[in-house]
């Protein structure tokens, strides 16, 4: 008789089991390590701080460059032959365009605008575009509105030529992609000041030099954006286009733009919402347009000029908005719809009627028909200056007395290498360890071009405005994904903040709480919070219904689901959320230099707006870079599961 199988046998039998070890509290470890970090601080503090060295910043080749170029710009063939041909075709593009909207009148480009959005969307986008296009001309902006339209056209059309292209090349090779995305990443996280110099030396001054730079700044988005429609086609849809004998140029033809047209469209919106937000501050190199009433409303502290052109460049937001997206999401044509002919009569109508008021009204804007309103809002502002004083002082002063001032002294006086560890830490635990080794080396190669100090306090001010931005963020977000009424509320809300330059959010700020790097954080936190919110809001609304059903048959309470359920499910859409609110945060209080925050940013806008301190301009804009990539990879949280993994979802609502 043969014995039984080794899996069987009694003797085999599965060892008793024995008690497991207690895991270790998930918080024990990063208390740890803070632990340590203070004590390393106590112990070293002032031993081997790197000190602000400005003749290393002061990058004497760039200054040399520059020399090299003013004094060649008539005489170099790379100039001759290439950059003032470049210079003259865009700034030839502007000026026809210019010429096309203006010829147009006001009455004809209302009603231009209005047969778009009917093409588009319908009566309701149509109506739309005539009140918003109208609204220009009340705000007693009609020509710094078409100057601006011109800009923004010009600057998405040379960004579409170039970005849909390099999309869809990047969407169909992962070698381009991967080729792409680091220079995209220092296209998004450069401050906006450094495009500005860079422009003005090849290019000069004026309309050219403006659509260029805008036309860099906006582009990111229409590569990256085509580049994920591409490759998310249908793989099936592609092989079997293929095994029909299509050839590659066939195939996308006839199946990768077709498919992917909604998210195409997608890029082609927030390239136009990204043009906008930059001709703003391309109006400090001598662009045409809204932009010059804001920054001279800025210069002067004058909150009446300044609003109604950041009110005019919202609604122009939202006008290319909707026409955009409608179009991206208009659907087939329904069975029981109007002919396509019938359907192209009605714009054709709006403007064979606004081509006949044209001729017979007058070509200006009417005068009676512009509001005036500079003199209220500023004599709002003044009263909400003077009577709020206590309360704004003793705000700024307690904000900075406890928490800057502390927070700017710990970075600054720290060794080199104990913030350059808590880094290390950070960017191991959060995201592995290829992005810490990115974060560590970003970090010190601000020491080799001689801003330490300065990349202190600038980290200073972001981490100081990045928290109560993540605060009111998830606030906001956790409440609109849990009433739809309160996110149909705060919707348009975010819609504006979003839109709205950044420099509109500087003045108020800097008339209530005056020239410091609290006013500069106060508007970095409006100006982030708008992203977090829809993050997190997105994330909380899409997490998966069978874990929350089957959260509520264990018989959890509606706090209980929040907290145990759908805030760890959604920990990636709030971990991207805080990438976002970082990169805001980082891009304003850059900005923030012109109101007395300090740090790299005021680096960068001395840098630029002095010819002697071009190197140390340039040398800011590449510091704030690398800081922004070092924020960015030890927020990436790619290691961060929603939850911990082998735990029973019972165990987990408990």
């Amino acid at each position: 008789m043969t014995s039984p199988p080794a899996a069987l046998s009694p003797a085999r039998a599965a060892p008793p089991a024995h008690r497991s070890r207690r895991p270790l509290p998930p918080w024990l470890a990063p208390l740890t390590g803070a632990a340590v970090a203070v004590a390393a601080y106590l112990l070293f503090r002032g031993t081997a701080p790197l000190p602000h060295d400005d003749d290393a910043a002061q990058f004497g080749a760039v200054n040399d460059v520059r020399d090299w170029v003013d004094a060649n710009r008539n005489e170099s063939p790379v100039f001759l032959f290439f950059v003032n041909y470049v210079r003259l075709a865009v700034g030839g593009l502007y000026d026809a365009l210019h010429l096309v909207l203006d010829g147009l009148g006001w009455v004809g480009l209302i009603g231009a605008a209005g047969a778009l959005g009917q093409l588009a969307g319908g009566r309701r986008i149509a109506l739309v575009a005539v009140l918003g296009t109208g609204s220009f001309g009340v705000l007693g902006l009609w020509e710094a509105s078409v100057d601006t339209f011109a800009l923004v056209l010009a600057a998405v059309l040379l960004s579409l030529l170039i970005g849909l292209p390099l999309g869809v090349a990047a969407g169909r090779s992962v070698r381009l992609r991967r080729l792409l995305t680091p220079v995209l990443d220092v296209m998004q996280i450069m401050p906006t000041f450094a495009y500005l110099a860079p422009m003005v030396l090849f290019f000069q001054i004026g309309p050219a030099s403006a659509a260029i730079t805008t036309m860099i700044y906006a582009i990111p988005p229409a590569i990256r954006i085509t580049a994920l429609a591409v490759e998310q086609v249908s793989p099936a849809a592609v092989e079997a286009s293929t095994s029909l004998g299509a050839t590659r140029r066939q195939t996308l033809r006839k199946v990768h733009l077709p498919m992917a047209r909604a998210t195409i469209a997608l890029a082609i919106n927030q390239t136009v919402m990204m043009a906008l937000s930059m001709v703003v501050i391309a109006a400090l190199i001598a662009a045409p347009g809204l932009g010059s009433d804001i920054i001279r409303g800025l210069s002067r502290a004058d909150v009446g000029v300044m609003l109604p052109a950041g009110i005019a460049i919202v609604v122009m937001a939202v006008v290319l908005d909707r026409i955009t997206m409608a179009a991206a999401t208009r659907g087939p044509v329904p069975p029981g719809a109007l002919p396509s002919r019938l359907r192209l009569a009605v714009p054709a109508v709006i403007l064979l009627v606004t081509g006949i008021a044209a001729r017979l009204l007058p070509a200006e804007f009417p005068r009676e028909w512009v509001l005036r309103f500079a003199g209220p809002v500023n004599e709002a502002v003044n009263w909400a200056k003077f009577s709020w004083y206590g309360a704004t002082e003793a705000i700024r002063n307690g904000v900075t007395e406890a928490l800057l001032n502390p927070l700017q002294t710990v970075l600054t006086t720290a060794p080199w290498w104990l913030v350059a560890a808590v880094v290390l830490a950070a960017g191991w635990r959060a995201a592995g360890a290829r992005p810490a080794a990115v974060a560590v080396g970003c970090l010190l190669a601000t020491a080799l071009l001689g801003l330490w100090q300065h990349t202190m306090e600038t980290l200073t001010t972001v981490l100081a405005g990045v928290v109560p931005a993540l605060v009111a963020g998830l606030a906001l977000g956790i409440a609109a994904a849990r009433s739809p009424r309160f996110a149909a509320v705060q919707r348009p809300l975010l819609d504006t903040a979003q839109t709205m330059p950044a420099f509109v959010y500087l003045l108020p700020a800097l008339a209530l709480f005056g020239a410091t790097r609290f006013t500069a954080i106060f508007a970095s936190v409006i100006y982030a919070v708008p992203p977090v919110v829809r993050l997190v809001e997105d994330g909380i609304r899409n997490v998966s219904p069978v874990a929350v059903e089957a959260a509520r048959s264990c018989g959890s309470t509606e706090r209980q689901l929040l907290w145990k359920v759908r805030l760890p499910m959604a920990r990636r859409a709030i971990l991207l959320a805080a990438n976002q609110g970082i990169v805001m945060t980082l891009a304003m209080v850059v900005v923030g230099g012109l109101v007395g925050a300090g740090g790299l940013g005021y680096d960068v806008v001395s840098g630029f707006s002095q010819r002697t301190d071009f190197g140390m301009g340039f040398a800011a804009g590449v510091a704030t870079v690398l800081l922004g990539i070092m924020l960015d990879r030890i927020t990436q949280g790619r290691r961060w599961a929603p939850f911990p993994p082998k735990v029973p979802l019972k165990k987990r609502i408990a």
